[in-house]
């Protein structure tokens, strides 16, 4: 018999009003643990919105957000980073004059917040912080990048080391903001490559307009329409909803 799947996040009727706007609108989303979960729409859906209210980045007019059990909804973005929630940014935030292993590192410091500042821990930590950065840059392909300045890096890699940022903090759950935005098309399958293996050990939100990535690597889709939810399911059901098909995949119906 198989296990029920355990839910890592989900929100209830969440909405999100700048006045007579309704950007997200009594969403409730469940993200199962060990998935990737994708949520699509076109400009002005709301999943940006949606996004920053699970992240921290935008506290919600109503609904609540619960992180593995645990009422999220007015945690600032810093705090949850603690719990286990790492994410991505659509557009990019590294340090641009530090190497790609420093940026790593400081955000592997970041996870640890007030303690990392505990002088008898300094040693040990920062040594730990340098190991797990130089860990992340193997499993991302840039070792050979280490030192170089992340502004020297090619859009792609940076797009690519964002990613390491937000997996320095070691969370049980990613959120990725577009990561293939901006990625010309040889850096593309490398991200999908990456996602891919990523969501073999970690549960991923993933916001993403490049629906091949989409249909190719996701276990779950919610599409997104006017603040709401449209259509949620696997992408062969997604994909086999008309109103999607000729919405969304510029398909006849």
């Amino acid at each position: 018999m198989n296990k029920p799947a355990e839910t890592i996040l989900h929100t209830q009727n969440l909405g999100k009003s700048y006045g007579m706007l309704h950007a997200v609108d009594d969403v409730s989303l469940s993200v199962e643990s060990g998935t990737i979960h994708a949520v699509i729409g076109p400009n002005g859906a709301g999943k940006t919105t949606l996004f920053q209210c699970l992240t921290g980045g935008v506290r919600p007019t109503s609904g609540r957000v619960y992180f593995t059990g645990k009422n999220v909804t007015g945690m600032p973005a810093h705090n949850r980073v603690s719990i286990g929630m790492g994410r991505s940014f659509q557009l990019t935030s590294l340090f641009q004059e530090l190497s790609a292993q420093e940026n790593l590192r400081i955000a592997a410091q970041g996870r640890d917040g007030m303690r990392a500042l505990a002088f008898w821990h300094g040693v040990e930590r920062h040594q730990h912080h340098i190991d797990l950065a130089n860990e992340i840059l193997t499993r991302l392909g840039l070792e050979s990048r280490a030192h170089l300045a992340a502004g020297e890096l090619s859009h792609g890699q940076q797009r690519i080391l964002e990613v390491g940022m937000a997996l320095a903090a070691q969370p049980r759950m990613l959120f990725l903001d577009e990561p293939t935005s901006g990625m010309g098309v040889d850096d593309i399958p490398v991200m999908t490559k990456l996602i891919a293996e990523l969501g073999r050990d970690h549960t991923i939100l993933l916001i993403e307009h490049n629906m091949s990535i989409v249909m190719s690597i996701s276990n779950k889709i919610t599409v997104m329409h006017q603040g709401g939810i449209l259509v949620e399911g696997s992408p062969e059901e997604v994909r086999a909803d008309e109103r999607v098909r000729s919405a969304y995949l510029g398909e006849a119906t």
